[in-house]
Parts: C-alpha cells; structure tokens; sequence
C-alpha cells in the first residue's frame, strides 16, 4: 500500500526509452522552473515494477502523474495503461499518454482504457518545448492531483 507523503515536490514518472527525448524533457521540465521531482523508467516492466515496489523499486514512492510513452520495447505502453487502470491501489494516477502514433484506433484505444489525455509528439524542437510549457502549465499549476 502506498503511504500518504505529502512532500513538497511534484513526482513525474516518465516511462520513456528514447534517451534523447529523456533529456530534453529533463531540460523543459528545469527550464520551467517546477518543483517536480523526475523519475525514469525506460519499458513497461519497469514501470509496472516502479508502481507497484517491485525488487529494485522497493523504495519507490507513488507518483502525482504519469507520462507514458506508447510504444516500449517489450510490454507496450497500451497494456501499462490497462494495468495501471485495472489495479485500485494505481488507478488514480493521471496518465498522460505522449506519443509519436497519431493513429485514430491509437487515440481512441488510450480513452477507452482511462487516459487522462493523449498528446502526440511533435516533430520540431519548438513545438516539443510549446507541448511540454502546456502540460507544465496545465497538470501543475491548473490540476488539483490527488494527495499520495
């Protein structure tokens, strides 16, 4: 069971395997100045190991948000969501889904299995920055998230 922390700082699980885009989230998300602290996982076993402590992630606390990258080597992004949803001690999370896919079953898939929103990735550099101020600006500052 997740104990109820109420730190200071905002916890991001970010489930992405592209390093690069691991960095330029790291550097938006320092840039914009949150007190937000970033943890990262690279597939879907690790993230599903993070949420519930499993092995190395023992000591992990639950996160304020999810941002889930849905196309992961190994278990996909699609069946995270399906396990975060489907499992109570998790299901409050807010996933963010952040991917390249702007596949309409894609889109529709994630809402039926409980997304809190879809956004696909841009391509350019600016637009990626504009899309991370907007949910910097929206899920920090403008969302009351549940308490951990």
């Amino acid at each position: 069971m997740w104990r109820n922390h109420q730190r200071k700082n905002l916890e991001l699980l970010l489930v992405e395997d592209n390093p690069a885009e691991v960095m330029l989230m790291e550097e938006m998300l320092a840039e914009a100045g949150v007190a937000l602290d970033l943890k990262v996982v690279n597939d879907g076993e690790e993230a599903l190991a993070y949420l519930r402590r499993g092995g190395r992630f023992a000591a992990a606390s639950r996160p304020d948000l999810i941002m889930l990258d849905l196309n992961l080597p190994g278990l996909d992004g699609r069946q995270v969501l399906r396990e975060i949803k489907a499992d109570p001690e998790l299901l409050a999370i807010p996933v963010i889904i952040l991917s390249t896919s702007q596949a309409e079953e894609d889109i529709r898939q994630c809402y039926q299995l409980q997304a809190n929103c879809y956004i696909s990735k841009p391509v350019s550099l600016e637009e990626f920055i504009e899309v991370i101020r907007a949910i910097e600006s929206f899920w920090f500052h403008t969302v009351k998230l549940p308490l951990r």
